[in-house]
């Protein structure tokens, strides 16, 4: 797993703890998301470096009431499609 280098574990409302690769974050009218690949775990290790395509998750930076960041699943898959394409964008310029 020596290829992920910007590595994050979130935990959601269930308790259930996630690592993903932090990708970039995307400024969006006025609000700020983050981009994450989810990273699989040793199991499907193998079944993802085959398929080649990792899931990509997108989530909404917000405060808390102490000022300290947390992410916000996005609701509205519109906002979602809008940050994705402008991250491919970005994307596609970073291999020109």
């Amino acid at each position: 797993m020596d290829e992920y280098s910007n590595l994050i574990e979130l935990t959601d409302e269930d308790g259930v703890t996630t690592v993903f690769e932090y990708l970039t974050t995307v400024p969006y009218e006025g609000n700020e998301y983050v981009v994450l690949m989810v990273v699989p775990d040793e199991e499907d290790f193998d079944a993802a470096e085959e398929d080649d395509e990792g899931e990509v998750v997108i989530l909404k930076i917000e405060q808390d009431e102490n000022g300290e960041d947390m992410y916000v699943t996005c609701e509205d898959e519109e906002i979602s499609q809008a940050v994705f394409d402008l991250f491919m964008e970005q994307l596609d310029e970073d291999q020109d």
